[in-house]
């Protein structure tokens, strides 16, 4: 199919240009779901991370089940023994059991995707989401980033921290909380990725250069799943 093999290859370019491999992700990543991301996650969990990438956050999730979905075909060599590796698009989620996951997450997904096709994820999250499920969500604040936001040729949708949480909300999902300045926008800077150091701004009540905002949301539980 040629649409396929030119998704594949715009795939790799990116990965080979814009969104390079760096170790300082996995530095950061690891730090991150033992001081922050831990918290929301048990033992007997299904954790499903949405455009994975490298899967540096489902790598170092601690639970029963691990699923990681991206359309980019070299994603599941970065997967660690044990994640499910899904190539496929988050639009369609119909490989997954019906109220099957506890914690959905997606980092620097939504900009990337259509407002419909965020909608149809949204969907199909109602669906596959345990009723006590949650939903949490990293990308660029574009209140905060509007400078930077469109450095990235493949962004298409604009969020602020406001405009996030009124999508969900108009798509099933109850806001739990909304953080609009909880990390940097990159690890390109002049500043060090230390573990410490990434512990130590998470604690902080100040916060400088955080340009990436963060959602957890919940199933609305007054709205209905469409059979």
């Amino acid at each position: 199919d040629g649409n396929r093999v030119l998704l594949e290859v715009q795939m790799n370019s990116y990965h080979t240009t814009r969104l390079v491999y760096d170790r300082k992700r996995e530095v950061l990543w690891a730090a991150l779901c033992d001081h922050y991301f831990s918290r929301f996650i048990r033992p007997d969990h299904h954790v499903l991370e949405l455009g994975a990438g490298y899967a540096h956050f489902i790598n170092n999730v601690r639970c029963a089940v691990r699923t990681a979905v991206d359309l980019w075909p070299l994603m599941p060599n970065y997967t660690a023994p044990g994640v499910v590796a899904k190539v496929g698009s988050v639009t369609d989620l119909s490989f997954l059991a019906e109220a099957s996951v506890d914690l959905a997450f997606a980092s620097n997904l939504f900009e990337h995707l259509a407002k419909d096709d965020f909608a149809e994820t949204l969907a199909q999250l109602r669906r596959k989401l345990k009723p006590e499920g949650t939903l949490i969500i990293l990308q660029p604040n574009y209140r905060r980033a509007y400078k930077e936001y469109f450095d990235d040729y493949t962004h298409v949708s604009v969020f602020s921290d406001v405009s996030l949480c009124d999508f969900l909300a108009a798509n099933g999902f109850q806001v739990l909380e909304s953080s609009a300045g909880f990390l940097p926008l990159s690890v390109k800077s002049r500043f060090p990725v230390s573990r410490l150091l990434i512990r130590l701004y998470l604690a902080s009540p100040w916060k400088p250069a955080a340009k990436q905002m963060l959602v957890r949301a919940r199933i609305d539980p007054g709205t209905a799943v469409a059979p």
